[in-house]
């Protein structure tokens, strides 16, 4: 008995734990954000985790394992197909498939979505107690703030309009109170569209009235489109400073609107592609 208390004690100190403090038995984790995903991976619980959203990428180990659905189109059968011990989710899981997967009898937590740097940290953090890595989680935070508070935003602040884009049928831009805006507050940039929060479809008037001098899309938005030259044909561009100059930009969806453990890295490539000389 003492010489198997001393495997199972060595096999912990290299492995690490494989069972939150609250269950019994191997987990098999399935997350359904990228942010969550990333942060879970970031705080060394990978190894545990059989389920991500469809189409993540990062970290390379996630991108390996079984994709459950797309964030927003997700359905209990693909979740459940993993066998999970766990669920880890944000607000926007929809209170029917959360009901769905509750009755299968599987442990869901939801974990702080706010696209803000305090959310991250909170996300980060409330992961940590989760899954028995406070320890890690605080030095991943901590970290985290001081990278950001490190961050020369620009000046003077360039006027920006975000463009949220799938195909030519979904435009829209950002007004207040999105990850965008937030993003964009980070780099010391000026939102172009004011007055409203969330977001609007795009029209002519909306997008010469902003005047921006750059115009911002997530990567997967602009190749939706078509490139740049797409969007320098859109209904107004070309009477806007960014349309004249061709300031269009792009960075990867989930580094721009992710809000994970990222994030310093995020806001100082925003930086850098804001600050860049028209082409």
């Amino acid at each position: 008995m003492i010489a198997r208390a001393v495997v199972l004690l060595l096999l912990t100190i290299v492995t690490g734990p494989r069972v939150l403090a609250s269950q019994t038995g191997p987990v098999r984790i399935v997350t359904l954000s990228a942010a969550i995903t990333e942060t879970v991976f970031a705080l060394g619980r990978g190894v545990d985790v059989v389920g991500v959203p469809s189409g993540v990428v990062f970290p390379a180990e996630a991108a390996r394992r079984v994709p459950v659905g797309a964030a927003r189109q997700l359905g209990a059968e693909g979740i459940l197909a993993q066998r999970p011990t766990l669920i880890l989710a944000d607000s926007t899981l929809a209170p029917a498939l959360r009901r769905q997967l509750g009755r299968a009898g599987v442990r869901i937590e939801l974990v702080s979505g706010a696209e803000t740097t305090e959310g991250a940290m909170a996300r980060i953090r409330q992961l940590g107690r989760l899954l028995d890595r406070r320890v890690a989680a605080d030095s991943l935070a901590t970290g985290l703030r001081r990278r950001l508070a490190g961050v020369a935003p620009l000046a003077p602040a360039p006027r920006v309009l975000f463009v949220y884009a799938r195909g030519a049928g979904t435009l829209m831009v950002s007004g207040g109170g999105t990850s965008a805006a937030e993003m964009l507050r980070l780099a010391g940039a000026t939102n172009a569209v004011q007055g409203f929060e969330g977001f609007r479809p795009l029209t002519a008037e909306a997008v010469v009235a902003a005047r921006p001098d750059i115009v911002l899309l997530p990567s997967r938005g602009l190749a939706s489109l078509g490139g740049v030259e797409a969007v320098l044909k859109l209904p107004g561009m070309a009477l806007t400073p960014a349309g004249r100059a061709r300031r269009v930009v792009a960075l990867d969806d989930t580094l721009l609107l992710g809000f994970g453990p990222r994030l310093a890295d995020a806001v100082e490539q925003l930086i850098h592609l804001l600050e860049r000389p028209a082409p």
